[in-house]
């Protein structure tokens, strides 16, 4: 899997939940390779728009916009607004997510409620919102998660469920954007070392005990595989879920 520096010159790629995290691994990696970016985030404004700065300073472009992923209104509308000012979207990343842990007994149907909104109907929303920007060409990537494949610890379904939805997702769409020449596909990843899933402490050593690679990833390799995926080398993957989870899966 390999791109080359400005392999996505002249492209535009719109990620959701980009300020930080995973997100602003791929926003990077995208502006690095030559792809002006638009990219959403819901509270972090000092974050988004000093990655925002930081991208400008090397010479690329990017956009922060300010929407909630559940809010079906302002994820529309930011989608709507990077399509309309740079006049196309090439390249679409979903991967705004949340985490709600809860054991089946006692979890509450607003963070059950919220996990759906988040993690899978915003998903749908900016899809559709971005299909009229879409020309043949362009890619779809959703970040999902290996415990679509697997959850070996309690109090992790519902978010389970919401990656594992994900999977019949891209295997329906792949067959309605086949004839658009549209791809879509998933990056599943395992631990990622993040401020919110840090890759050291007792939680982190429990995780690398399941793992055939013992640490954590990191958003530059989830990065990576994305810019694979979103580059002309991937024409002929679709409808696929690809996990870069260092064997937590396996």
């Amino acid at each position: 899997m390999s791109t080359t520096t400005n392999s996505f010159a002249g492209k535009t790629a719109f990620v959701t939940g980009g300020s930080r995290g995973i997100g602003a691994g791929i926003v990077r990696r995208l502006a690095r390779d030559g792809a002006t970016v638009a990219f959403t985030y819901q509270q972090a404004d000092a974050a988004a728009h000093a990655l925002a700065a930081e991208i400008e300073a090397q010479g690329g472009r990017a956009l922060p916009i300010r929407a909630d992923a559940a809010d079906a209104d302002a994820l529309r509308a930011a989608v709507e607004r990077a399509g309309q000012e740079f006049g196309k979207i090439d390249i679409l990343v979903n991967n705004a997510g949340i985490l709600r842990l809860g054991d089946v007994a006692t979890l509450a149907l607003a963070d059950f409620d919220q996990t759906w909104a988040v993690n899978v109907r915003a998903v749908f929303i900016a899809i559709q919102a971005a299909l009229p920007f879409m020309a043949p060409g362009g890619r779809i990537i959703n970040i999902g998660s290996t415990n679509a494949h697997r959850m070996p610890f309690a109090g992790g379904g519902a978010y389970a469920m919401s990656k594992s939805a994900l999977l019949g997702l891209v295997q329906g769409f792949a067959r309605d954007l086949g004839p658009r020449g549209i791809t879509i596909n998933n990056v599943q990843p395992g631990p990622v070392d993040t401020e919110m899933n840090p890759g050291s402490g007792d939680f982190a050593t429990h995780l690398h005990g399941l793992m055939a690679i013992a640490r954590h990833g990191t958003a530059a390799e989830i990065a990576g595989m994305v810019a694979y995926l979103a580059s002309p080398e991937a024409a002929f993957v679709t409808g696929a879920s690809l996990n870069i989870d260092g064997g937590f899966a396996a």
